[in-house]
């Protein structure tokens, strides 16, 4: 039986399966200039046929075919090649034909027609990562049986230098690992740094991406965002506002009900030019996408694509919603500063036209919930002591950070709080806690 294998040097392959030539003439050209090599048939049994000569990383097959619909084939192909990834393309709403393709076919996803290209094009991309990491899983775990079958068969008299082997590749590790943790924090610190730049161009503006940031961490967390994809929603919500410096200062200084109309197109623009900026920087490409969309609305009546619904991307669902309820309590979108329960119900009429209801319901359960008790506290820079952790960022009276959550104090650190409060004339707001001893 043949195996599909594929090397990090060669093309990942790509076969798609349909009964219209002008679908796989569509699909040729769309992955074909992303580096992927692509293979076609014209239906099930050719499929099978070119599976048995050609090592394919994943299938991309329509559902409804003469004599071998999609999800057979696709059954077949989990049965024999296993290691396929297998797509489902479907041009209606049947349910139970996906059903059977993700019974029968185990499939990794389905896609509609007609398709959004940049969705489908980060489905098998995210598809194609997923495998590979499986088969470099598998391959680590192969090692490490090899190695283990190894290790039982030498002398006794060398257990004492795999143990201190094992010990340096766990400090390497550990090592490694803290200084990923590190690069880390580094990282997202310069993000808030960068965000308090962009805010320095106006007064009522200070503090208010940091706000935004943390409402979008909670609303991504209550809609069950994890890891990579809430800490993006995070970043965009601190680089919200660089698609702004280009704008002029009357435009910044002005509620955005004040605008006329050539201020308010320079306004619209603003999204674009953010994802200009970040788009060449890879670790915030997910970020500057996010912040392409800001301003669309839920209804499709938004810029600078229109898209509707489920289109928008959840981070820019999010950040909206975020953006919009500060932004109200601060006087930059009405002529006066709302209220947060004024700004609530702002929001709530929105729902399903500004706000997507998902996201609205998570901010509702979000403004009614009771606040957890706090591990940490507030205390005066002269009650600091060093090995005290900042649970929160340190801000100064006029809304610049000072120092980032989870800094850890020195003695250093905090004579230079003191001496900078004495310069300021004011004391700071300092939430502390103290690290576990088994930390």
């Amino acid at each position: 039986m043949h195996t599909s294998t594929s090397t990090s040097t060669a093309p990942s392959t790509i076969l798609c399966v349909d009964d219209e030539p002008n679908i796989l003439s569509s699909l040729r050209r769309l992955f074909r200039p992303h580096g992927y090599r692509v293979l076609t048939a014209d239906g099930g049994a050719a499929g099978l046929a070119l599976l048995e000569s050609e090592t394919v990383d994943l299938v991309i097959s329509d559902m409804r075919m003469p004599q071998m619909d999609g999800a057979q084939f696709l059954a077949q192909v989990r049965q024999r090649w296993p290691g396929t990834i297998r797509l489902l393309l479907t041009g209606y709403a049947d349910i139970q034909s996906i059903l059977d393709a993700i019974n029968q076919g185990e499939i990794y996803r389905y896609v509609t027609k007609p398709w959004d290209e940049n969705d489908i094009v980060l489905v098998v991309r995210h598809a194609l990562e997923r495998r590979a990491l499986e088969q470099e899983k598998l391959r680590l775990e192969a090692l490490t049986a090899s190695q283990n079958v190894e290790l039982q068969a030498l002398n006794a008299s060398l257990e004492a230098k795999v143990a201190t082997r094992t010990q340096q590749l766990k400090q390497s590790h550990d090592e490694v690992q803290a200084a990923n943790e590190r690069l880390k924090a580094t990282f997202v610190t310069t993000i808030k740094v960068f965000s308090n730049l962009i805010e320095m161009r106006g007064g009522k503006l200070a503090g208010h991406a940091r706000r935004v940031a943390e409402l979008s961490r909670k609303l991504a967390q209550a809609l069950g965002l994890e890891g990579q994809e809430a800490r993006d929603v995070f970043i965009a919500a601190l680089l919200k506002d660089i698609g702004k410096l280009s704008l002029s200062d009357d435009v910044l200084e002005l509620p955005a009900s004040a605008w006329n109309g050539e201020q308010l197109a320079a306004f619209r623009k603003h999204p674009l030019r953010a994802e200009q900026l970040l788009m060449a920087l890879d670790e915030l490409r997910a970020v500057s996408v996010i912040l392409r969309s800001q301003l669309e609305r839920f209804d499709g009546g938004g810029f600078p694509d229109g898209l509707v619904g489920l289109a928008i991307p959840m981070g820019a669902r999010i950040l909206a919603l975020a953006s919009d309820y500060d932004g109200l309590q601060i006087g930059a979108m009405v002529q006066r500063s709302l209220r947060a329960d004024e700004a609530r119900t702002l929001i709530y009429d929105s729902v399903g036209k500004r706000y997507d209801p998902a996201v609205v319901a998570a901010f509702r359960s979000i403004m009614e919930e009771t606040e957890p008790p706090a591990r940490d506290l507030t205390v005066l820079s002269g009650q600091l002591e060093p090995g005290m952790v900042l649970s929160r960022d340190l801000i100064s009276r006029d809304g610049l950070m000072l120092l980032a959550a989870e800094h850890v104090l020195t003695a250093r650190v905090i004579a230079q709080l003191l001496d900078f409060e004495g310069k300021n004339g004011g004391r700071l707001s300092i939430r502390v806690y103290a690290p576990s001893k088994d930390a």
